[in-house]
C-alpha cells in the first residue's frame, strides 16, 4: 500500500493504463478490462483520476464489480481521487478486443470473435461466421448448438472433428 502522504500525487495516464491491465474481467478471469475493451479512457480533471468505461451491454451485471476492482487496484497505487464513468455511447462492440484478448479466449477454450463485428460505416454489423475456428483443434468444422452460452455475450458451439463443445464469444 502507498503512504497516505503519496496520495495527492497524480500518476502518469500510462501508468495507470498498466495497472488497470491488471484488473481481470470477473466473467472471464483470463481477460484484462483493458483488453476486453471495456477502458475506453483515463485521463484527469483537476486532481481527480477519470477512469470511462463501456459494458458489453447495458445490463451486464459485472460492471459494480469491474467498478469495485478499478477502485481497488488504483488505490492500491496511490490514486487518491478517483472517479469512474460509464459510458454507454457509442456502444462496446467485439471489435474493441485487443489482438492479446483474442488470444487469451482461445487459449482459455473460448473461441473469439470472427472478423469484425461492425461494417465499413462503422454502424451496421455483420452476421455471425457461418462456422468459427474450435479453440481447442483449431477445425472449422463446427456448429452453433445455441445462440445463448455461459454468459449473454456467447454462443455454445461443438467441434466435430474433436467432439468437444465450446463457447464463441459472439461479435456485437
Amino acid at each position: 500500500m502507498v503512504a497516505a502522504a503519496n496520495l495527492q500525487d497524480t500518476p502518469a495516464v500510462a501508468s495507470v493504463w498498466q495497472w488497470l491491465a491488471q484488473v481481470s474481467d470477473p466473467e472471464i478471469p483470463v481477460l484484462s478490462i483493458v483488453d476486453l475493451g471495456l477502458v475506453r479512457a483515463v485521463g484527469y480533471e483537476d486532481q481527480t483520476c477519470v477512469v470511462t468505461i463501456t459494458p458489453t451491454y447495458s445490463g451486464c451485471p459485472a460492471m459494480l464489480v469491474i467498478e469495485s476492482d478499478i477502485r481497488r487496484a488504483l488505490r492500491g497505487h496511490g490514486v487518491g481521487r478517483l472517479r469512474v464513468d460509464t459510458r454507454l455511447s457509442p456502444a462496446w462492440t467485439t471489435d474493441w478486443l485487443t489482438p492479446a484478448g483474442r488470444d487469451a479466449l482461445r487459449r482459455y477454450g473460448i473461441a473469439p470473435p470472427e472478423g469484425n463485428a461492425a461494417g465499413l460505416c462503422g454502424l451496421a454489423r455483420r452476421a455471425p461466421a457461418a462456422a468459427v475456428s474450435c479453440p481447442r483443434c483449431g477445425a472449422r468444422d463446427t456448429e452453433a448448438v445455441s445462440q445463448f452460452g455461459s454468459t449473454p455475450c456467447k454462443a455454445l458451439h461443438r467441434c466435430r472433428a474433436c467432439g468437444e463443445p465450446f463457447d464463441y464469444f459472439k461479435p456485437h
